[in-house]
């Protein structure tokens, strides 16, 4: 059997220039990339030589015979057989050159995967130093805050950012809010160039009755709760209820509905925040209900979560038979979209997967919500019932059939999507939620203009989709135009020291972490998770975070808060 990609796949493509026989696709320039669910390895030209698999930051490429892997071997068959080799694309053109001299200080700022990546590709730069700003005491973005506790294997990708952060020209300014300690002006005249790669923290809304009931929240704040964000260590919610809906297709909504009936002897072996740990634990529900508005084909999560949610022990996942299956003009419009063919199929065998656990999730489709109901606290979902219909323009969009049903819960999650921020002194794009930019450079907001030594990354650039491989990409390519402005003289030279940098952020936030006070954080949390098997215990609180960077390399432990129930906060 060759090697085969499954689902950890973060599309790093760290992959790709290792592989001998270049039998890994799509690259990152080649068409469907920045849309691609995962990598594949082809089957019919891979030579089991394992380079990548030594090379993969996610362990997701493995040579196992298991029946899991081999549904990811046939994923990949399948997207050859649509893409055969070669693929005749024309070669990249060549990146700018990087002279060996020329000072070049540049502020990141956001500390997720955008901007850890950019970093690394600038820290290539022999001149170049790199400070890295988050309002957080920790970094990595999404990684640390955003993945699912229960998939250890894609927050491993951090180890790679930890390269940037060991550089002696690199330095973190963590606990620090672009904004409110330091300015976009005073950053700007510290550097030659600022990269804002600070993410989409915001939630969208439904705008419908009843949203703002309490039992009604965004994904967004859930995900931050189990996963100890420290803005969110005082948030609870009640798990009292017997049914949970989650409104979304996407993977968030699928990790959240697979958290909310998973084994809590399971959870207990990951990182999840302490607290999120203890309402699982005690949590009454026995159903989760995941809500899409269109058909299993359009879903926006992608086939790799969807079979890995099928692989649970403990739980039942099945979907209803009227709302997966396709008809033959559907599955003519399928034969050109292999990814939205293989969802179908995925979801038409679970019409029929039940087994009698206790707990399970039900896959809906074809189904809008209307209304949260309930007059003091959420008792249920009015929905509507879509059919299909294909647009003028080839899109497929869903259309109320006149036909409403309710379902009956306490807990309503909604995840249709993140929206990022404005920040103070920067042009923003209230309409798509984005820094307005042309590959990367940001665009003064009355003449259109790229603002000198002004780029963006990231979601922030892009908007909120696509995962960690997207994001590097993406960063690539701001890094590109920022190097060539930087060759040609285009950006401003610093009025600024750095000396002048760190008094100025020391006077307005004495509780800098830097990287040494992260190391400290890491390791206290790592040796907290070791005492119970675990691959650490997040700290979940501002003073707990703040109390841990203080610790002496030469102490075990550290004396930190603990709340009413006896947990370290």
């Amino acid at each position: 059997m060759p090697h085969v990609i499954t689902q950890p796949c973060c599309n790093d493509a760290s992959c790709v220039p290792v592989c001998p026989v270049g039998c890994i696709h799509p690259t990152p320039d080649e068409p469907g990339f920045a849309s691609a669910e995962a990598l594949y390895i082809d089957p019919a030209t891979c030579i089991d030589c394992g380079a990548c698999v030594a090379e993969c930051p996610v362990g997701a490429i493995t040579r196992d015979t298991a029946p899991a892997a081999a549904r990811f071997l046939e994923l990949a068959d399948a997207y050859y057989q649509r893409n055969p080799l070669p693929f005749g694309i024309p070669d990249a053109p060549p990146p700018p050159a990087r002279a060996d001299g020329g000072e070049l200080r540049v502020a990141v700022v956001g500390s997720g995967p955008a901007g850890a990546y950019a970093a690394l590709e600038l820290l290539e730069y022999p001149g170049a130093t790199v400070d890295m700003f988050d309002r957080l005491p920790t970094p990595w973005g999404l990684v640390r805050g955003g993945v699912a506790p229960d998939h250890p294997s894609t927050k491993s990708v951090t180890e790679v950012f930890e390269r940037a952060a060991a550089s002696g020209r690199f330095r973190f300014h963590l606990n620090v809010e672009v904004g409110t300690h330091i300015t976009h002006y005073e950053l700007a005249a510290a550097h030659h160039a600022v990269v804002y790669a600070y993410g989409a923290s915001g939630d969208r809304r439904l705008e419908i009755p009843g949203e703002d009931l309490p039992g009604s929240a965004s994904a967004t704040e859930f995900v931050n709760w189990y996963n100890g964000h420290p803005d969110f260590a005082d948030r609870a919610f009640d798990l009292s209820c017997r049914r949970a809906v989650v409104v979304g297709n996407g993977n968030v909504a699928l990790d959240i509905a697979r958290l909310l009936v998973a084994d809590p002897a399971e959870l207990a072996a990951t990182d999840m925040a302490d607290h999120a740990l203890a309402a699982l634990a005690a949590s009454s529900i026995e159903e989760v209900v995941v809500l899409g508005r269109r058909g299993p084909a359009q879903a926006a999560y992608s086939t790799p979560e969807l079979l890995a949610l099928t692989d649970l022990d403990d739980a039942d996942v099945f979907a209803c038979s009227d709302e997966v299956t396709v008809d033959r003009d559907q599955l003519a419009g399928l034969r050109s979209d292999p990814l939205g063919l293989a969802k179908a199929q995925a979801a038409a065998e679970l019409a029929t997967r039940r087994r009698g656990a206790a707990r399970r999730i039900v896959l809906r489709y074809l189904c809008s919500p209307l209304e949260i109901m309930g007059d003091q606290r959420v008792t249920g979902v009015r929905v509507a019932r879509n059919r299909l219909e294909r647009g003028p323009d080839g899109d497929v969009r869903a259309v109320s059939t006149g036909s409403e049903e309710i379902i009956e819960a306490g807990l309503v999650l909604r995840a249709v999507g993140y929206r990022g921020a404005s920040l103070s002194g920067l042009p923003f794009d209230h309409d798509r939620g984005v820094l307005p930019n042309h590959q990367g450079r940001v665009l003064h907001a009355r003449t259109g203009e790229p603002i000198p030594g002004v780029y963006t990354a990231g979601w922030i650039k892009r908007g909120p989709s696509g995962g960690i491989g997207a994001n590097k990409k993406c960063a690539l390519d701001t890094v590109a135009a920022l190097l060539a402005d930087h060759s040609v003289g285009l950006l401003p030279t610093p009025a600024a020291t750095p000396q002048d940098l760190d008094a100025l952020v020391r006077q307005r936030q004495p509780a800098v972490v830097g990287v040494h006070e992260w190391r400290a954080i890491d390791r206290v949390e790592r040796e907290r998770g070791a005492v119970q098997g675990r691959p650490r215990r997040k700290l979940a609180s501002f003073p707990a975070l703040l109390a841990a960077a203080e610790a002496d390399d030469s102490m075990p432990t550290v004396p930190l808060p603990i709340d009413a129930d006896g947990f370290h906060v």
